[in-house]
């Protein structure tokens, strides 16, 4: 269930993604029935690669992995512990090591988000963001103990893994926009994205992946559909403002089953571009509820 929010230094591969339709921005998003979309507890590893450069920040190479470990269930909640190591060469003798480890545990019913998250550069630590945030209504309060003790009102916003509900229940339901504000405490803690999801079609069941997707007995016969996300600085809404005006901070492209498991990742930062080929999966089995 990967979906990759854009927030957490050079490479913001944070969790995030998902509503039956275009959902407005600051709109409550709609709550499906529980146990709509039964998520798949499982470890995928993505081996990074860049595939192209363009612009002012030109890479001579990218490289490197996520680990994705995804378990929990309605019942006790959703954790995620997540790690992504990127080698980036700039052509000029310069090789960085950019390493983001995140910590997340998300309430089923989307009113209860917990995160901690390390970033660190060549071995440096750069940041550190510990806190939780709480739904009452249609609000999101959210308090912080690093990097500093703050609280703040988030608005309205979903999770991470309510993201990727809505996303799913979309897809099923034959929508292919959803437009939602999200926050998974990336960059400060701080930090809220608009993000727009465009779903294509649904892919036939003949186009069979090559990679360790393949000949997963349980996947077999699940739906999945190609999906877009992209992330867009959260701006107060204008009456006269017209669509497309703003520019996509990064976009995220992804195969998404309805077991809430991605493949073949295409990770956009504007000035360079990553594919994400998964290289192992294991799908782990799930705790039925007591």
């Amino acid at each position: 269930m990967l979906v990759v929010a854009p927030a957490r230094g050079i490479f913001c591969l944070g969790l995030v993604a998902f509503a039956a339709g275009l959902i407005a921005p600051g709109a409550a998003p709609a709550q499906g029935p529980a146990g709509s979309v039964k998520f798949a507890p499982h470890v995928a590893i993505y081996d990074l690669k860049l595939t192209s450069s363009r612009g002012k920040r030109l890479l001579e190479g990218a490289r490197g992995r996520i680990v994705y470990d995804f378990s929990g269930s309605a019942c006790e909640g959703y954790a995620l512990q997540f790690r992504q190591v990127t080698e980036l060469d700039n052509g000029e003798g310069k090789v960085s090591l950019s390493d983001l480890r995140t910590t997340t545990w998300e309430q089923a019913d989307g009113k209860s988000f917990r995160f901690k998250s390390q970033n660190y550069m060549d071995s440096k630590q750069l940041s550190e963001v510990d806190g939780r945030a709480d739904r009452a209504k249609d609000k999101v309060a959210v308090k912080l103990s690093k990097p500093g003790d703050k609280k703040f009102d988030a608005g309205t916003v979903v999770f991470p893994t309510d993201h990727m509900r809505l996303l799913i229940e979309a897809a099923r339901a034959g929508r292919n926009l959803l437009e939602i504000a999200v926050y998974d405490g990336s960059e400060s803690g701080e930090k809220i994205y608009q993000s727009l999801s465009v779903i294509g079609k649904k892919i036939e069941a003949e186009k069979k992946p090559e990679d360790a997707a393949a000949g997963k007995d349980a996947l077999a016969g699940l739906a999945r559909w190609p999906v877009t996300i992209s992330y867009f600085d959260k701006l107060e809404k204008k009456a006269d403002a017209e669509p497309g005006e703003q520019t996509p901070i990064y976009a995220i492209s992804f195969e998404m089953y309805e077991n809430g498991i991605s493949r073949a990742l295409k990770l956009d930062y504007g000035d360079f571009v990553i594919d994400g080929v998964m290289s192992s999966l294991e799908i782990k089995p799930a705790k039925a509820c007591k």
